[in-house]
């Protein structure tokens, strides 16, 4: 039969290791090691996101795209006459948008457009601000077209090798105008009426196409009935897709061409040039 052996006196019993000593830290973690910091929202929030991109651009592969529009090369001398064909589009995104809630509201009938352009300026909740903001904006937006074109004209912009993008851009002067005058006509008061009459008949006085196309814009040989359906879809569908296409096009030859430096750096160019030879 064994014996039970004696208790060991307390001061000859050994000390338990707590955790920190030999070097050990309390954590777990070996010495010399700093914890790994709990991420904060943010860094979550940034994660996540960055997390979506990439599931993104491995489905669509449109980083390419957005590295050739966002680092592409400007030329010395850009300044802000640059910027009028952002402003130009800007201004186009929003007669896109303001038109988009006006047309919630608005009734392209013979009868009921006027009292529906009232209504949405007088009852409708925010309904003045957004029409006058549409209103306007189609003046600023022609407005800055033309100072866009003037500056690519006397910057010499149009010529080789970024002929076909001229070319956009002069069809796109004539569907904004085109814009300008199919909505003229849509509150239908007197003065849209009689004045979208006479641009009609301007149109009709031009030779071979402006019968056919004066006819094709009153939907009929008169104004009537089916003249304010003609015009909004002409305003809200057809045209704004023909101006957002070629948007499309004109940006990726803008891209793919890049822009010009302005003629006072040329002409240091070409000076320098002279003075090397």
């Amino acid at each position: 039969m064994k014996l039970p052996s004696p208790p060991v006196p307390r001061f000859l019993r050994p000390t338990p290791r707590r955790p920190g000593d030999n070097g050990e830290r309390r954590d777990g973690a070996p010495p010399g090691k700093e914890p790994a910091a709990k991420p904060s929202a943010k860094d979550q929030a940034v994660e996540g996101g960055a997390s979506v991109v990439g599931w993104l651009d491995e489905r669509t592969g449109v980083s390419p795209i957005v590295r050739a529009i966002g680092y592409r090369k400007v030329p010395k001398g850009s300044d802000w006459y640059y910027t009028f064909g952002s402003a130009t589009l800007f201004a186009f995104l929003s007669q896109a948008v303001t038109g988009v809630f006006l047309a919630m509201y608005y009734e392209p009938d013979y009868s009921r457009a006027y009292e529906s352009a009232s209504r949405i300026t007088n009852e409708v909740f925010l309904g003045e601000l957004v029409r006058g903001m549409h209103k306007w904006g189609a003046t600023v937006m022609i407005i800055l077209i033309f100072l866009h074109m003037g500056r690519v004209f006397f910057f010499g912009a149009y010529k080789y090798p970024r002929e076909l993008n001229w070319i956009i851009g002069v069809v796109l002067l004539v569907l904004t105008l085109v814009m300008g005058l199919t909505g003229y006509l849509l509150p239908f008061d007197q003065r849209s009426y009689w004045a979208t009459i006479v641009a009609v008949n301007l149109n009709s006085s031009a030779p071979l196409m402006g019968p056919y196309l004066a006819d094709f814009l009153r939907a009929g040989s008169e104004f009537g009935a089916t003249t304010i359906p003609r015009f909004y879809a002409l305003h809200m569908m057809a045209v704004p897709g023909l101006i957002a296409a070629l948007i499309g096009a004109h940006l990726y030859l803008v891209v793919k061409l890049g822009t010009t430096a302005p003629p006072w750096v040329k002409a240091q160019k070409k000076e320098l040039l002279r003075d090397e030879v």
